[in-house]
């Protein structure tokens, strides 16, 4: 009878001891967002912390409070500065109203070069000045056509693969080895702010630093999944989200009558 006694005491203890531990790592971060160039306050900066999953706005003051611990990564982004990325330390917890500065984007045309190519009618030399072809082609056993990839990288094999099999299959290729990236999926569109935030980019930024995935894997997936050009070029961040969480269900559901 003590003994089990004792077993209940210490199990108890370790609870209470694990639950205010959490509550310790698990805080809400306050802080103030300016601008880098004059020190005025930012209203309505979208904040996400990409760890939990959770997002915020900044209000008139320029004030933000959202769930955090060390070592979180925030997201800041707003319309004409550049969205930047700040890791949560423990100083910025304990201390409030930390100031975190955006800058404006500067904008600039980069200089075209036009090279011309002087054809000299002599062959041997004609063809050593041309441009070559870097692209690599790949052929799978048993298929009579091969299928160009770009350039050698590791990502080539599997739009080779993604061009062939099922179109979901490419989503089980890049998330295979990141099924948390795909439970983020859902987190997103279950997050307010973080939907309005989606609903007004077109710029594939926020939703690569979401899922830890390159815009080219972006339209990879749209395009296996047989979404049309004109609608991966116009759709907004949220229906682009939307797009590939409706796919990757669609191919769960096959992969399950299987």
């Amino acid at each position: 009878m003590k003994n089990n006694l004792i077993y209940i005491f210490l199990f108890a203890f370790v609870t209470i001891g694990f639950s205010q531990e959490t509550q310790e790592k698990n805080e809400f971060l306050k802080a103030i967002v300016v601008n880098a160039q004059d020190g005025s306050l930012m209203e309505s900066v979208h904040v996400v912390n990409l760890n939990q999953v959770v997002g915020t706005i900044t209000n008139e003051k320029g004030e933000f409070n959202i769930l955090a611990m060390a070592n979180d990564t925030l997201y800041f982004s707003y319309l004409g500065f550049k969205s930047q990325k700040v890791r949560v330390t423990n100083d910025m917890l304990k201390f409030k109203n930390t100031k975190i500065t955006l800058t404006e984007l500067a904008y600039a045309l980069e200089e075209v070069i036009v090279t011309s190519y002087d054809l000299t009618g002599y062959l041997e030399i004609d063809v050593k000045n041309l441009p070559l072809n870097d692209s690599y082609q790949y052929s799978i056993s048993g298929l009579n056509t091969s299928y160009e990839a770009g350039k050698k990288n590791p990502s080539a094999v599997t739009k080779v693969l993604g061009a062939i099999l099922n179109p979901a299959d490419l989503l089980r290729n890049l998330f295979g080895k990141k099924p948390n990236q795909m439970k983020k999926l859902r987190k997103v569109k279950e997050d307010d702010a973080i939907k309005d935030l989606l609903a007004s980019k077109f710029d594939r930024e926020t939703l690569m630093e979401l899922l830890h995935i390159e815009k080219v894997d972006i339209e990879d997936i749209l395009n296996n999944c047989n979404y049309s050009k004109s609608f991966i070029a116009t759709a907004n961040d949220l229906q682009i989200l939307d797009a590939i969480s409706g796919c990757y269900e669609d191919y769960k559901v096959l992969n399950r009558k299987k």
